[in-house]
C-alpha cells in the first residue's frame, strides 16, 4: 500500500516544515508515504469562496486515479483516536488497497465535486488549525499509527 498526503500551497514555516521532514524521513521505515504540494490557486481574491472551492477541487481531481482510494481531512469528518487511525490503515492494507490518498482542501473546504468523489471524511480535531499545521499533525499521526502496528514503544496509552 502507498499513501499520498495533497495539499495546496507551500509551507512557509521553517518549524513547520522541518517537523514534515522529521516524520517523512520515519516514515520511509514502514511505509511508500508521498506529500504532494500544489501550487496556489492563482487570482483568488477576484474568486468568490464558491469559484476557489472549484478551482481548487478542479487541480486536486487532476492527481486522482479512478482506483485510488480518497480521504478528506475535514472538520465535519468523523473523529477518530490514533489507535483506531492505525487500525484503519491496518483494514485498507488486509483489503489490498493500493493507493490512500488523503487531501487537505482550501480554507473553504472541500468543493461538491471533491466530497462527491472521497470514499470517507476524517477529522483530526474539532478545533481548527492552519492548514500548515495540518500536515505536520497529520504526517505525525501516519507515523504514529505505524508505530502501533508494529509495536513500538512511540505511543502510550
Amino acid at each position: 500500500m502507498k499513501i499520498s498526503l495533497i495539499c495546496i500551497g507551500k509551507t512557509d514555516e521553517k518549524f513547520i516544515q522541518e517537523g514534515i521532514d522529521k516524520y517523512l524521513k520515519r516514515l520511509k521505515h514502514y511505509i511508500g508515504f508521498q506529500l504532494l504540494v500544489l501550487p496556489d490557486v492563482k487570482n483568488v481574491k477576484n474568486l468568490s469562496e464558491f469559484q476557489q472551492k472549484e478551482k481548487e477541487g478542479e487541480l486536486l481531481l487532476k492527481q486522482l486515479s479512478p482506483q485510488d482510494f480518497v480521504i478528506l481531512l475535514d472538520e465535519r469528518g468523523k473523529e477518530i483516536r490514533s489507535v483506531e487511525f492505525a487500525r484503519y490503515f491496518e483494514q485498507k492494507m488486509l483489503a489490498s488497497t493500493q493507493h490512500v490518498v488523503f487531501l487537505i482542501g482550501g480554507p473553504y473546504g472541500f468543493s461538491d465535486e471533491m466530497i462527491k468523489r472521497a470514499n470517507d471524511k476524517i477529522s483530526l480535531s474539532k478545533l481548527t488549525f492552519s492548514h500548515q499545521m495540518v500536515r505536520l499533525f497529520f504526517v505525525e499521526q501516519v507515523y504514529r499509527a505505524f508505530s502501533i502496528l508494529k509495536g513500538e514503544p512511540y505511543h502510550h496509552e
